[in-house]
């Protein structure tokens, strides 16, 4: 455990908040303020922490003062000083008898360093400020004066950014730099100084563990507004929409809307839009499909874009209805013809030709998305915010090869059946959890999406394959699981089905339980050893 000496002179809110993370196992032992009156002191008291008041008396020289405080944390077993406010100059007689000793400073140095920082701020109408943690050098000269020039001047830990908005005082300034900053940037470095990460010398500091690379210790997020939405995922919700000029992949963020007239896109049309595009770029071949609340309602790849398109819509277009389409190629008039014969919010695709704009611009509340060649992926990282953090993880762009497929049945799948596999896995990546999908040639027959239960996803797979997909069923259909089986109920609600062959991770303790089972029914079944779990 890290002990902890916070030095403060008002309220120490940094400590407090220091003291509530904990960061690293740091433990605040002692809290010792210059002035009686300092509400930190009933504030820590109030916690248990022990405090200690060491005022400066009249005609006390710096450093007589500073060796009192010395002789008052003599008895706390102290491996780090932070201070918090403390409006005390410190010199070599506290920093030589004391550990690594660090400060929090409202800006980001060296620019504007001093006690009025905000107003510096201000006036230089910088769009950027922030807070920096630095470690406290002495800044006293032999004579007991200030070098003015030192302070504030120690070799910095780390800074965390803020922007500064028009309009913005110097009260704005002051609580945004605390809460959104110093509330970040100080517990960072006091879990990096418990860690034993912070490496302090002459010749400045090294964090061990700020090494960069995809998952940084430090992440900075910046995006710029591009518009109001009429309201998030329900009417009550504020909404808004920000770009990130950054990236390089194919977008709906980014793309174009063609017929201008049209309403904007709403946040749940994004949302769709996205995880339609994404779906798509899956694959080289045409293929479209066609999404409603982030999930497909039908996808295929054909030999041209209407036959994909027509085949994907087959697959259940009653839920097709008001959802999102994505077309992997240019759209041409034969597909806009069917996109537009049924109500659909909007439709992506790279490009248009200029019939298929006629068609779709006809209609008043299609919204047309143009993003451009789709190109390579450049995104390899994906997140997801939550209350007080955020989680991020590499994409799943992993899909099976022929050569990754692990038989594992007496009877081996056909090269129909291979194929279908490998199409269903990539579509497969793409629906919620707990996800079945059943897939004929290169198109999906029934979706079970979202399920807290395997075999109920097999079930409504199989119910939605069976009512309402046009002119095809599971009869025959290879069956993608997106984690293994756990018992084999799922197995035998996909044969009462008429399925016939299945791809899914492998993985269970009842693996040969549940291979025994598809034997039974004469499937052939492959693992991936890759499980393919979607749960935003």
């Amino acid at each position: 455990m890290t002990n902890v000496a916070g030095l403060a002179s008002n309220r120490g809110r940094n400590l407090l908040h220091i003291d509530d993370l904990r960061p690293g196992g740091a433990d605040l032992a002692v809290v010792l303020a210059d002035d009686p009156d300092a509400p930190i002191l009933d504030a820590a008291e109030a916690r248990g922490i022990p405090t200690e008041v060491v005022e400066h008396r009249e005609n006390e020289s710096r450093r007589d003062h500073e060796q009192r405080v010395v002789d008052a944390l003599a008895d706390y077993d102290v491996d780090l000083v932070c201070l918090d406010g403390y409006m005390r100059v410190l010199s070599e007689v506290f920093l030589d008898a004391t550990p690594l000793t660090l400060n929090v400073h409202p800006s980001l140095l060296p620019s504007f360093p001093g006690a009025d920082a905000h107003e510096q701020v201000l006036d230089a109408d910088v769009s950027v400020t922030g807070c920096t943690v630095h470690v406290v050098t002495n800044a006293v000269a032999e004579d007991g004066s200030v070098r003015t020039e030192a302070v504030d001047a120690g070799p910095v830990v780390t800074q965390e950014p803020v922007p500064v908005y028009e309009g913005d005082d110097e009260s704005d300034l002051k609580e945004r730099v605390l809460y959104d900053a110093e509330f970040e940037a100080y517990p960072r470095a006091v879990r990096w100084a418990a860690n034993g990460d912070l490496d302090v010398t002459d010749d400045g500091v090294t964090v061990e563990a700020d090494e960069g690379g995809d998952f940084p210790v430090r992440r900075f997020v910046s995006n710029d507004r591009d518009s109001d939405l009429r309201y998030g995922e329900n009417p009550h919700q504020d909404a808004a929409l920000y770009r990130d000029d950054t990236c390089e992949e194919a977008s709906v963020v980014h793309a174009d809307q063609l017929n201008e007239g049209a309403k904007a896109l709403s946040y749940n049309n994004y949302n769709d839009a996205d995880a339609a595009l994404n779906l798509i770029k899956e694959f080289d071949e045409p293929a479209a499909a066609v999404i409603k609340h982030t999930n497909p309602a039908g996808a295929a790849v054909a030999d041209t874009l209407a036959e994909a398109y027509a085949d994907a819509l087959a697959t259940d277009a009653k839920s097709a209805f008001g959802g999102i389409v994505a077309l992997n190629r240019e759209c041409d008039e034969e597909t806009a013809e069917l996109v537009a014969d049924s109500f659909k919010e909007v439709v992506v695709a790279p490009g248009y030709t200029d019939a298929a704009l006629d068609v779709l611009t006809a209609k008043d509340n299609l919204r047309v998305l143009e993003t451009g060649p789709l190109g390579e992926i450049s995104e390899t990282l994906t997140e997801k915010p939550l209350v007080g953090g955020r989680l991020v993880q590499e994409r799943d762009l992993w899909a099976p090869e022929r050569e990754d497929l692990e038989v594992v049945t007496e009877r081996e799948p056909t090269e129909d059946e291979i194929e279908t596999m490998l199409f269903a896995w990539r579509v497969l990546k793409h629906v919620k959890s707990n996800g079945i999908l059943f897939a004929d040639g290169t198109e999906t027959v029934g979706l079970g999406v979202g399920q807290v239960s395997r075999v109920d996803a097999v079930e409504l797979a199989a119910k939605k394959a069976e009512r309402d997909a046009d002119g095809k069923n599971a009869e025959g259909a290879v069956m993608a699981s997106d984690a293994f089986f756990p018992f084999p109920d799922g197995i035998e609600a996909a044969a009462e089905a008429g399925v016939e062959a299945v791809i899914q991770p492998g993985g269970s303790v009842n693996d040969d339980d549940v291979v025994e089972k598809a034997d039974e029914h004469g499937m052939a079944m492959v693992f991936t050893g890759h499980r393919t779990f979607r749960h935003d």
